[in-house]
């Protein structure tokens, strides 16, 4: 994960919710009034999170066909929250992880929490570890270390560090550690790297930060 800074609601959820001032997410018709609330959520969502997932942090495209509105508390839990954009990130729809494979359950650490960043480990072989039972939990409500999202981070380790192996990245000098680290955690046109904050979060080990 990412942390996400949350920003305004966009204008057209702000009209939606000065016409309509006790409605939630599921009252937003199936029309192009509807349709067009729902993709400025997802468009200013995608813009926050520079085009990654909230939770696996893998490419979205900020349309319907790979991105989901997904409510951090979930509309089941926090039913005057469904409309509230500052509980409202962008997901993937990938199957078996993310938002599809969380459903309504709770999530003990979110990208919107500060621990997000520093409660979880990766591997340079695309294993992640929780540091904190609220991390493990949430890691395995979210499906985030199956084995097919392991192979995703470990093909961008390899391709991006380079070295195939621990000592092989230990050999590196940190000069060129901190150049990859700032290419990393940095967005161009608005986009970041896929699983930027997984590559982030091995060099800081190796650069102990």
């Amino acid at each position: 994960m990412r942390k996400i800074t949350k920003g305004l609601e966009p204008q057209e959820l702000v009209a939606w919710k000065r016409k309509h001032p006790n409605s939630r997410y599921n009252d937003l018709p199936d029309n192009e009034e509807g349709s067009t609330v729902r993709q400025a959520i997802r468009r200013d969502a995608y813009k926050e999170q520079f085009g990654l997932c909230a939770y696996c942090c893998k490419i979205i495209d900020g349309t319907s066909r790979t991105t989901n509105n997904e409510h951090v508390v979930a509309q089941a839990l926090a039913p005057n929250r469904t409309l509230d954009f500052s509980n409202i990130v962008a997901s993937c729809t990938t199957k078996g992880r993310c938002n599809e494979e969380r459903k309504s359950q709770p999530l003990s650490l979110t990208p919107l929490m500060d621990g997000c960043e520093t409660e979880l480990r990766f591997k340079i072989s695309g294993k992640v570890e929780g540091l904190t039972p609220r991390a493990t939990d949430s890691i395995k409500v979210l499906g985030l270390d199956t084995r097919a999202i392991r192979e995703e981070r470990k093909q961008m380790v390899d391709s991006l560090i380079v070295p195939d192996d621990l000592n092989g990245l230990q050999l590196i000098e940190d000069e060129l550690l901190t150049d990859l680290l700032n290419d990393f955690q940095y967005p161009v046109n608005g986009q970041l790297l896929p699983y930027s904050p997984v590559l982030i979060n091995i060099l800081k080990q190796f650069l102990a930060i």
